[in-house]
């Protein structure tokens, strides 16, 4: 076989039906074809599975067991293979110590730079301080004008209370003479009691020098006994004249004036502070310091002789936030809080505190009469009434309600049976009773119970920063580490091109290894269309695209080659005007002698690959063949390639004939202001299908998602979610319920599959419970669940699969032999209906399904639902952690489809076309504008053009992503938003407008 294919025979996994095929090593290959027709079968179940499995089984036995080790596919053998590295868009990590810093590696390069080049500032004076060496301590004397009389002192006593005659007793023992106590000079032995109640200064005087040539020696020897006897720190004090007469001497002389002492600010050093003035008539500009005018400080360890702030030594541990050496004491290093949130304690504002809006008083189980009579009682006092909205109660009032009145006793009146009784006590708030019930409590229930009124916020000490304040003093060209890491990518980029610059020639040097690793991996991240990014995101914020290039990005920056990469949909959540950046990466990424392997659906990867892999000709049990393979032109070529059709024009999404005009009515949005969102208002017409675009971090899901669909939620669902700033949301009143459909997972366990998540299942077993045979048995539906004892299988408890774990070998999943996969007992699968157990049915696919239950009305609908959607391919009892981002959506769809609509329904969706090609997506785009004909308002957040063709409402976000968008660039129909030159978006639609 030659060494430039990869090279695959018999290829069986999943749907595949004995594929052959050869793809050519070291260029970009993109896999197409049908939702469900076996793409990501062949891209990641065989081949990088083997690749991998290969990889690993080459490592020692003790290195096996540490590694998660892939099954071997059903294929007969696959040539060409090498190391195969798998970026998929469910990595992303939810820890929230993972950011985009930290994933990339910049944060630990980040870490080292502030480690190697900061320079620690004092928080009492503003100034760098430093640690300084013996011999430069010397030095820095010895640059005195010749003559210069001084004291070295030893300040062994700072601000600390005691009588210290055992210690005075000592020193003279060791041969000093005299000490300055408080300010006063004098000869130990004529020292004064000290009162023990009150905090001395006390400073030993080690040496007394004139400044003159040959003292060096003397002088080191005296500074070391100095900073032995003070820990670390030494004054020089001048005997005839002032820090600040000196500071007039040439530059040289300047230097040595001690730490903190410049008088001159530099790139390093905050700018000073022109209205405040040092002690002893420094000159203007000079922050204070605190110290005497004659004072020079020397410090061996990172301290400030004001404050006593001190820091150790510096090292790259110190900026961790995932270290205690770094971390904020007070959050742990997560920068945020589990606090009481005003907004889910009271989350419908148009209530009144008669009718609950105070939700966990009004919702205590049981109901208690004593917080209405608090209430009633504060109603008495303060002068409001208790049927007045909450929104239209004074800002003071709803402050003593949420946060008490700060100690001050007022009148609460109780009513005991048939007596009343009034005290004056302090009342604590609805806040602080919360606070205070779940310190208190003992029930887990109770805890997870309040914890619902609980939100993240920015911690109070640390501010969102993260680290200890030891750790934010330490400042590289005048700025912390933390305020680096909230920068965009582009931001980022900018500011570290412009380091070098603001660095001295030291620092430069050792900063240039480290520089050169931050600035390429910003590059990657950049070139891969991310530079809206904030380095401090976390992972667990974005979205599957956004975390899939954030991986791609990483990869392109270890340079490696020889290595076969599968991709899955890079594209998602990428504007059409960044897909050429990310296809240049990609590219990039095979010139560097790498294979790639993308599946993906669109139509700018296709045409850019070096060859192409259409399988088809359907999904599923029609599909896992390949209909065209080769050349771009070899997919046009060919007649039955649907892709080839659709990339043609001989099959095409058409534009409408019409737009509607909806009903007259809208939602108005005013004053968004949500992440990167600037004071956004718009209107929502209802009765439409309206499309919010953008580029990549424009600001799309902080409009639609964290501000209108919170909004509509908490109004309409009663949901506890918090919104994001705004003024307000109107208009809510002419919706029944919002339906947010995303693309979160239906399950998180094998047991969860879509006839369980639909409620097909129960329906099913219901039916199943009504057979003849179950009734003559007397079955009730739980026989038929596979969750709980009676029905199921006990040796595999309902899983159909028994896992035998090999250690350093793969696990072993065999099939259950006691029911052969079925997961329930043998009783319960000799009842069938038309011969057909129930566990026939979880096996059959959805459009099998459909057919088979076309006599019972329930489930047919159900089924036939899914099958709209483009799931008929899908098994009915297909596990949930199996299906892509963009099936686990259109399950939901399919849920919310299936309810009887009642035309006033919001429904939001999050870019539905995920993981759908061109002809799924025209089957899914007859389904949403079904929904919009019913006069229900569909509300998508898409990048798909032909999508956004048919919409008959745009609002266009950017005109760029991060703090460059968040502004609404235009509005209207798609030929509107088609002629606004400052549209990227109507750049690319304006050409498919054409009918």
């Amino acid at each position: 076989m030659s060494l430039n294919m990869i090279s695959v025979r018999g290829a069986r996994e999943h749907n595949l039906k004995g594929i052959d095929i050869d793809l050519p090593r070291d260029s970009l290959i993109v896999i197409t074809g049908l939702s469900g027709s076996g793409k990501s079968s062949l891209a990641f179940d065989t081949i990088y599975a083997e690749g991998q499995r290969r990889y690993v089984e080459s490592l020692s036995a003790y290195a096996r067991q540490f590694l998660e080790m892939m099954q071997k596919p059903d294929v007969e053998h696959i040539d060409g293979l090498s190391p195969a590295i798998s970026i998929e868009q469910k990595t992303t990590s939810r820890n929230p110590r993972s950011t985009v810093a930290t994933v990339t590696e910049i944060y630990d390069y980040m870490r080292l730079l502030w480690a190697r080049v900061g320079i620690p500032y004092s928080p009492a004076t503003g100034l760098p301080i430093a640690a300084q060496t013996v011999s430069q301590m010397v030095d820095r004397v010895m640059a005195l004008p010749e003559g210069t009389r001084a004291y070295l002192l030893a300040p062994a006593v700072r601000g600390r209370k005691g009588e210290y005659r055992r210690e005075l007793l000592e020193w003279q023992k060791a041969g000093y003479t005299r000490v300055r106590i408080n300010g006063e000079m004098m000869a130990i032995e004529d020292a004064p009691a000290l009162d023990k109640k009150l905090k001395h200064d006390i400073e030993v005087v080690v040496d007394r020098i004139a400044v003159r040539d040959g003292i060096q020696t003397r002088l080191a020897d005296s500074f070391e006994q100095a900073l032995k006897l003070a820990d670390g720190l030494a004054y020089i004090d001048l005997a005839d004249t002032t820090v600040e007469a000196l500071a007039e001497s040439p530059s040289r002389l300047r230097e040595g004036l001690g730490v903190g002492m410049s008088t001159e600010p530099t790139d390093n050093t905050p700018t000073p502070d022109p209205s405040r003035k040092r002690e002893g008539g420094a000159k203007s500009g000079m922050k204070k310091t605190g110290l005497p005018p004659n004072r020079i400080v020397f410090s061996e360890k990172f301290a400030c002789p004001v404050s006593g702030f001190t820091i150790d030594a510096l090292e790259p541990r110190l900026f961790s936030f995932n270290a205690p050496q770094g971390a904020c004491p007070a959050c742990d290093g997560l920068g945020e809080k589990l606090l009481f949130d005003p907004q889910l304690v009271v989350p419908n504002e148009n209530l009144s505190l008669k009718q609950g809006a105070v939700v966990p008083w009004a919702k205590s189980n049981p109901p208690s009469p004593y917080y209405m009579q608090v209430l009633a009682s504060l109603a008495a006092h303060f002068g409001f009434k208790l049927d007045t909205p909450w929104d239209q109660l004074s800002g003071e009032v709803q402050l003593i309600i949420l946060y008490g009145t700060g100690g001050k006793p007022v009148p609460l009146t109780f009513v005991d049976g048939k007596k009343s009784y009034t005290v004056n006590k302090a009342f604590e708030g609805v806040i602080g009773n919360l606070n205070r019930r779940l310190l208190q409590t003992e029930s887990a229930w109770m805890r997870e119970e309040l914890s619902k009124y609980q939100n993240p916020q920015a911690c109070e000490t640390c501010h969102g920063a993260r680290l200890k304040p030891e750790a934010l003093s330490v400042k590289v060209a005048g700025t912390d580490i933390s305020t680096v890491t909230h920068l965009s990518v582009a931001a980022a980029v900018e500011w570290y091109g412009n380091l070098d610059a603001k660095l001295t020639s030291q620092q430069s040097q050792i900063a240039k290894a480290i520089l050169k690793e931050i600035n390429e991996r910003l590059g990657f991240l950049n070139n891969v269309g991310l530079d809206y990014l904030n380095l401090d995101r976390t992972s667990g914020t974005l979205s599957g695209g956004e975390s899939q290039r954030i991986r791609l990005a990483s990869q392109i920056g270890s340079g490696l080659s020889g290595v076969l990469y599968v991709l899955d949909e890079p594209s998602i959540g990428l504007h059409q005007r960044d897909n050429d950046r990310l296809l240049v990466t990609l590219k990039r990424l095979r010139d560097l002698g790498n294979t790639v392997i993308v599946v993906e659906h669109d139509e700018d990867a296709i045409r850019t690959a070096d060859h192409v892999v259409d399988l088809g000709p359907g999904a599923g049990v029609h599909g896992g063949e390949i209909v065209a393979q080769g050349k771009l032109q070899d997919i046009l070529d060919n007649p039955n390639s649907l892709t080839g059709q659709y990339l043609t024009g001989a099959r095409r999404i058409e534009v409408p004939k019409k737009r509607r005009k909806g009903n007259g009515l809208f939602i108005g949005v005013e004053g968004a202001r949500a992440n990167n969102l600037q004071n956004v208002s718009a209107k929502i017409p209802l009765g439409t299908f309206t499309c919010i675009t953008g580029v990549s971090g424009s600001g799309k899901s902080s409009f639609t998602i964290d501000t209108l669909h919170a909004v509509a939620a908490r109004t309409l669902n009663g949901a506890r979610v918090i919104a994001g700033a705004h003024d307000r949301v109107t208009g809510l009143e002419n919706c029944d319920k919002v339906i947010e459909i995303d693309q979160s997972p239906i399950g998180r366990t094998p047991r969860s599959n879509p006839a369980t998540y639909t409620g097909s299942f129960t329906l099913i077993r219901d039916w199943f419970a009504g057979l003849p045979e179950s009734a003559a048995r007397g079955y009730k539906p739980g026989r038929f669940s596979f969750n709980v004892k009676g029905g199921r299988c006990e040796k595999c408890t309902g899983d159909g699969l028994i896992k035998i774990e090999m250690h350093f070998l793969p696990d072993v999943y065999v099939t259950c032999e006691e029911c052969n996969g079925k997961r329930y007992n043998r009783e319960t699968l000799e009842v069938k209906f038309k011969g057909h157990s129930i566990a026939d049915v979880l096996d059959m696919t959805i459009e099998d399904a459909e057919e088979f239950f076309k006599a019972v009305p329930p489930i047919r609908d159900r089924m036939h639902m899914l099958n709209e959607v483009g799931l008929g391919y899908v098994k009915v009892g297909q596990q949930a952690t199996t299906l892509s981002g963009g099936e686990a959506q259109r399950v939901k769809l399919a849920k919310e489809l299936a309810r009887r609509s009642t035309g006033q329904t919001l429904y939001i969706l999050d870019e539905p076309t995920t993981g759908l090609h061109f002809e799924d997506v025209r089957k899914l785009l007859e389904v949403l504008h079904r929904l919009v004909e019913q006069g229900n308002s569909v509300v998508v957040i898409e990048h798909n053009l032909d999508v956004i063709k048919t919409a008959d409402w745009i609002i266009d976000l950017g005109p760029e992503g991060g703090v460059r968008g968040g502004e609404i660039v235009a509005a209207g129909t798609p030929e509107v938003v088609a002629k606004n030159a400052r549209s990227f978006t109507g750049h690319y639609l304006a050409p498919l407008l054409v009918r």
